[in-house]
């Protein structure tokens, strides 16, 4: 406002510079007071004082001892050591399936059956065939006998014999031909009945009476031997040690006082494209009765590395591009630390480095807290 006012002033004496030569030095006297009383006015409005900043008052959590955290901690199923996925080996439509989930079935046992009429047709067609050929065969010997009791006569010519010979030789081929395909006629209607290979259980069914399956199609899967697996899916296979060091800790979902340790078996070496997890199969030791097949597990991996410190996921924040989370320092300021994040959860960051037992960190409000700010320390998280 101040330097408005001398701009006008100065813009008004250039104008009246002409007229002020006339005038006397009285006349300018009144103006002169007034333009001092509106610059001590000015002047006095951009004085003032202002008031402290009332330190902000923070929820925080003190940083406690030390501890090992599991690295792996997962949920799986009990699976069997050997499973195999029965299925025909040619197509059709399955008259009946004789087995059910959870059935033990024998060396030998009908599993199901293929609706038998079109690979009856083609046995009954490759059977007939053979007789045809039998015949043939039979009836092109005969002359090829006669004929070589007549050639010392001289009652045929050497032609004919000949003649005989090679069409009994092609009748003997076609009769091998015959027996080849009513072999594989009688082979494809054994096909039309599924056999157990093994002693087994039950473990999954795939396929039900009156539908169509092909070749190979998936019908039952049947686990055989009393061995026992865990399967589970990891995010990361590099955190399980491979070799004899990856032995896991498996305890029962429903009742986690039945537990068992279990061996390392494979890890899929792809990902599952939808969840962009890795399979992971362990053999477990000495399985208890009730871990059976198909029960629920917890399976723990636990971490030689001594992951230290626990805080909520509110308190990480970022200083230069890295984790960071903001400490009550002395003279209650916030004081801004670089950390190093071990792992996460679902609602805690585990901190390797970076914080020490006993330090204050706070949980609340950090995108807008900066650095040095002096706080009030409030209410101290569990």
């Amino acid at each position: 406002m101040s330097d408005d006012f001398f701009f006008s002033l100065r813009h008004g004496l250039h104008h009246l510079c002409p007229v002020a030569r006339t005038l006397s030095w009285l006349h300018f006297l009144p103006l002169a007071i007034l333009a001092l009383g509106i610059f001590s006015l000015t002047g006095c409005g951009d004085k003032h004082d202002p008031k402290p900043t009332p330190p902000r008052t923070v929820r925080y959590v003190v940083v406690g001892s030390a501890k090992t955290l599991p690295v792996l901690q997962s949920t799986g199923d009990i699976h069997a050591h050997d499973e195999t996925t029965l299925s025909f080996r040619t197509e059709g439509r399955i008259m009946t399936r004789l087995v059910d989930i959870g059935e033990r079935v024998a060396a030998g046992q009908l599993l199901a059956t293929l609706d038998t009429m079109t690979v009856q047709n083609q046995l009954d067609s490759a059977t007939a065939d053979y007789e045809g050929a039998k015949a043939s065969a039979q009836v092109a010997a005969l002359n090829v006998s006669r004929m070589q009791k007549l050639m010392p006569t001289g009652a045929i010519a050497r032609t004919q014999f000949d003649s005989a010979r090679a069409d009994w030789l092609v009748a003997s081929a076609r009769l091998k031909s015959s027996e080849a395909a009513l072999r594989n006629a009688r082979e494809s209607l054994s096909w039309t009945r599924l056999i157990s290979p093994k002693e087994g259980v039950i473990t999954a069914v795939s396929a039900s009476a009156g539908q169509v399956v092909s070749a190979g199609q998936s019908v039952v899967t049947l686990a055989t031997g009393d061995a026992r697996d865990v399967v589970f899916d990891v995010a990361a296979p590099d955190a399980i040690a491979s070799g004899d060091k990856a032995e896991l800790q498996i305890a029962l979902l429903s009742d986690p006082a039945v537990n068992a340790l279990a061996v390392l078996r494979d890890i899929s070496p792809q990902a599952d494209p939808l969840t962009r997890t890795w399979r992971v199969r362990a053999t477990l030791k000495h399985p208890p009765a009730a871990m059976a097949l198909g029960a629920s597990v917890t399976v723990t991996l636990p971490s030689t590395a001594s992951y230290q410190y626990t805080i909520p996921t509110s308190a990480l924040t970022r200083l230069a591009d890295k984790p960071a989370v903001f400490v009550i320092a002395h003279q209650q300021r916030a004081q801004l630390r670089n950390v190093v994040p071990a792992g996460y959860t679902a609602s805690s960051v585990i901190i390797a480095s970076g914080l020490a037992p006993g330090d204050r960190v706070i949980t609340a409000g950090v995108s807008t807290l900066q650095a040095g700010e002096r706080v009030s320390v409030g209410e101290a998280q569990p």
